[in-house]
């Protein structure tokens, strides 16, 4: 996701879709060798997921502060002074999403979120599922639509303890559920053809959706909350009423299994 001529501003800086990728995949890259370093020294498994939070935020908001030195940032990880509900610019960011999942060994549950928000409604944005060397992104959005899906039995991913929502919309369907870490890596399993449904059927914060569901719209998917309700970003109190990424011929069934 290197930019190329089409992805730099006149003047020659890199465009909101190319900051976003390069900054997620350079924190993707930061947690890799953090993880690897210290799963090596023996390190304990919540050690890492606080240095993990802690060395991932600190790249990012230094790198933005380089690149997009005049706009807002909103990070799970830092402070909220509140000063991004007057800006125009904030970027919205999860500098690891599924720490718990982190320091597992060969676990790929784990992503970093990254998204300009203006006017309440995601501009740029990308994902970083470093583990599996994935990178999604809105750089070459509006992307291809997805091709519909040739399995037989649907998959809907969900998290580990939100499965009975995700039953119904799998019983709807015909299809079947998995449950794993991460809200990044279970949207871009449906952006990447490994999923066909994400449902979290309870509020999750901004950070964990804003760069997952943006990639995902600019991917061609149907992204809504879990009431079927436009998705608003950079709010007072930033929280967003659960989750449903869909491919577009499932989506009616899904909704119905929701009873909206």
């Amino acid at each position: 996701m290197a930019p190329d001529e089409h992805d730099v501003a006149p003047d020659g800086a890199p465009d909101d879709h190319a900051v976003a990728g390069l900054l997620a995949r350079e924190a993707g890259d930061v947690l890799l060798e953090l993880r690897g370093r210290s799963l090596a020294e023996g390190m304990s498994g919540w050690r890492l997921q606080s240095l993990g939070d802690r060395a991932a935020h600190d790249h990012l908001v230094g790198r933005l502060a380089e690149l997009r030195p005049g706009d807002a940032v909103l990070s799970e990880e830092g402070a909220d002074d509140r000063s991004r509900l007057s800006a125009e610019r904030t970027w919205i960011i999860d500098p690891l999403d599924g720490t718990q999942d982190y320091p597992r060994v060969g676990s790929a549950e784990w992503a970093v979120h990254v998204a300009l928000v203006i006017d309440g409604r995601p501009v740029a944005g990308a994902v970083s599922v470093p583990a599996n060397g994935g990178l999604y992104g809105t750089l070459q959005s509006p992307l291809p639509a997805a091709p519909p899906s040739r399995r037989e039995r649907p998959i809907v991913v969900t998290s580990r303890s939100q499965w009975g929502h995700a039953e119904d919309v799998a019983a709807a369907l015909g299809g079947e559920v998995l449950a794993f870490g991460s809200a990044g890596a279970k949207a871009m399993a449906v952006v990447s053809g490994a999923a066909d449904v994400y449902v979290h059927p309870s509020g999750l914060y901004e950070w964990d959706v804003c760069a997952p569901a943006a990639v995902a719209a600019a991917a061609g998917f149907d992204v809504t909350g879990v009431d079927g309700s436009e998705l608003v970003y950079n709010k007072a109190r930033p929280v967003v009423p659960g989750l449903l990424i869909s491919r577009p011929e499932y989506t009616e069934r899904a909704r119905a299994a929701l009873r909206w």
